[in-house]
């Protein structure tokens, strides 16, 4: 037994800045960000909360799938960091949802939301939930140095939910992890007096040409890996949700696999690179409009922090 996906939601903040909007508060232009990322927008945390996002996009994948808070045997949060150290994101969403089962939050930077999946599969395979909820929150542009603008520009705010209930529709899935700092964020050190630790701002900073190599080999080997555990072929897949974090990247993963390059699904010139969020927030975006159909294989990917990277196949059963 495994799982399948029976509801999906998406949230993000209503507050939303242009490439514009951005060269006027920082040395940039449109034409240089949309150039080499392939973004025009991204939606922005202001008044509201990265809870507040996780709660809304949850509500609305309950929703989706008819099903209750209540109903619910665990909730996984994927977030790089919510509202708090402690209590977890995941924890301030059980509250804010009415339910009463175990939560806890994954942090594997933007390949979060696949190992959000893989982990929920544990628990279903021991037969110890029916019904899941996972939600990748991510408020990145608390997290950027807004002076910089290599990298401010490149992320947006937002969450995706899904609700796994049994099935038989996660087909095969992938794992990695190589520890390196080449995409960072420096922890907070406080202020105790007998501390000699440097203090570092607590901004994103990452060395862009390592990442992309790192993430183009890792996007290839990884769906092929995954296609081959589900004794698969490229030619079997029907959508590809990559995580949105470069146009660049997605172009030249296409131009290494197999697989028709209609079938590829993005939205980063909306939202931006959302972290964790962005799979899923992509995939509530294609089902809503129905690009879906029952049986459909679909292919994810994400690579992150970490560094991580995660793929796996999953069938569409709605």
């Amino acid at each position: 037994m495994s799982f399948s996906i029976i509801g999906t939601g998406s949230a993000c903040p209503d507050t939303i800045k242009t490439n514009k909007d951005l060269s006027e508060i920082i040395d940039t232009s449109d034409e240089w960000i949309k150039t080499r990322t392939g973004i025009a927008r991204r939606h922005l945390l202001t008044d509201e909360t990265i809870t507040d996002l996780a709660a809304l996009s949850a509500e609305r994948a309950l929703k989706d799938a008819g099903t209750t808070a209540q109903e619910l045997d665990l909730i996984i949060c994927s977030t790089i960091r919510g509202d708090y150290m402690t209590p977890s994101m995941a924890c301030m969403l059980q509250a804010r949802l009415g339910a009463a089962c175990p939560a806890f939050d994954i942090n594997a930077a933007c390949s979060g939301f696949v190992y959000a999946l893989d982990n929920a599969l544990g628990y279903f395979e021991r037969r110890k939930v029916k019904k899941v909820l996972i939600v990748s929150a991510e408020a990145m542009s608390k997290m950027v140095d807004w002076t910089d603008r290599a990298t401010c520009v490149l992320f947006g705010d937002g969450a995706g939910a899904v609700v796994l209930s049994e099935g038989n529709d996660y087909l095969s899935g992938k794992l990695t992890a190589v520890g390196s700092d080449l995409l960072s964020i420096p922890g907070t050190e406080g202020c105790c007096p007998y501390s000699n630790a440097e203090i570092r701002p607590s901004y994103l900073s990452m060395q862009g040409q390592e990442v992309f190599k790192f993430a183009v080999n890792a996007i290839m080997k990884d769906i092929r890996d995954v296609l081959n555990e589900a004794e698969l072929t490229e030619d079997d897949v029907d959508h590809v949700l990559l995580h949105q974090a470069n146009t660049r990247i997605i172009e030249t993963a296409k131009s290494k696999l197999n697989i028709s390059k209609e079938k590829y699904l993005t939205n980063i010139e909306e939202y931006g690179n959302t972290s964790s969020a962005s799979i899923p927030i992509l995939l509530d975006e294609y089902a809503r409009k129905g690009m879906f159909k029952k049986g459909d294989i679909l292919a994810m990917s994400a690579f992150g922090g970490g560094l991580t990277t995660g793929a796996c196949l999953v069938r569409w059963c709605k």
